[in-house]
């Protein structure tokens, strides 16, 4: 299982609470804003609003939020001082750090993530240095426990998916981001009850961390996601699962 799959059913774990749904709701808001904004706000022509539309949809966000979202990004609210950026760092180990972030104050976002980095092991990059070691990915996670795992693969490869992955407890169907929404799509169709999809950084390849390595390296990364101007966090770090149960144990 590779480091960001751990580390995104801990997201997922975490994000139960409200103080967590907030933060994330936040984050949605300001996706749906910078994609409205860029490319318009009907969604059937504009790709990167139908994903963000759907990821809120999938976390349960009220449709007057995504409505008001979508008016602020085509209209001239709030919106338009948002500014994307992706910082670039190295975590403990030597792991390869990716974050994506939307901010009315690029100063402020690179010093908060810098200090971040700083205090827990890390370092923040030169541009490029890292970003070359991750691909984007559609992802597509399905409950296990409700569906035939071997079927679900099948119907996902034949409707254009690159690989299946069967974890415990998830079926992660990997597609070409430009697929995603149609792997989906046919999915559904076959009555298969699509738990997310989203637009993601998969890493190339993987860093091994020892347990004191790979603790720091979860504290980096949950540290970084909490930041408000953060919209999300891809690793190579490939967590010991006796890491991970530890630290979901202590995160619950």
């Amino acid at each position: 299982m590779s480091g960001h799959n751990k580390w995104s059913k801990i997201k997922h774990q975490k994000g139960a609470d409200d103080v967590k749904r907030g933060n994330l709701f936040t984050k949605l808001t300001r996706e749906i804003i910078i994609a409205a904004r860029e490319g318009g706000s009907d969604p059937d022509g504009n790709f990167r609003l139908r994903i963000a539309i759907q990821k809120a949809r999938d976390s349960n966000m009220p449709l007057d939020n995504i409505d008001r979202a979508i008016k602020k990004g085509s209209g001239e609210g709030e919106g338009g001082t948002l500014v994307e950026m992706v910082l670039e760092g190295y975590g403990p180990g030597g792991t390869a750090i990716l974050v994506n972030a939307l901010s009315d104050n690029r100063n402020r976002t690179v010093q908060e993530v810098r200090s971040t980095f700083t205090r827990h092991g890390g370092s923040l990059a030169e541009s490029g240095s890292v970003s070359w070691l991750f691909e984007s990915k559609g992802i597509i996670s399905i409950d296990a426990a409700n569906v035939d795992a071997d079927e679900v693969a099948l119907q996902a490869i034949d409707a254009g998916a690159e690989d299946v992955k069967v974890e415990t407890g998830v079926v992660e169907v990997y597609t070409a981001p430009e697929n995603l929404m149609k792997v989906r799509q046919a999915l559904e169709k076959n009555k298969v009850v699509v738990a997310s999809g989203e637009l993601l950084k998969e890493p190339k390849t993987m860093v091994q961390l020892d347990e004191k390595s790979a603790m720091q390296a979860l504290k980096l990364l949950d540290k970084l996601e909490s930041i408000d101007d953060v919209q999300a966090v891809y690793s190579n770090a490939d967590i010991p699962d006796a890491v991970m149960a530890s630290y979901q144990e202590a995160a619950a």
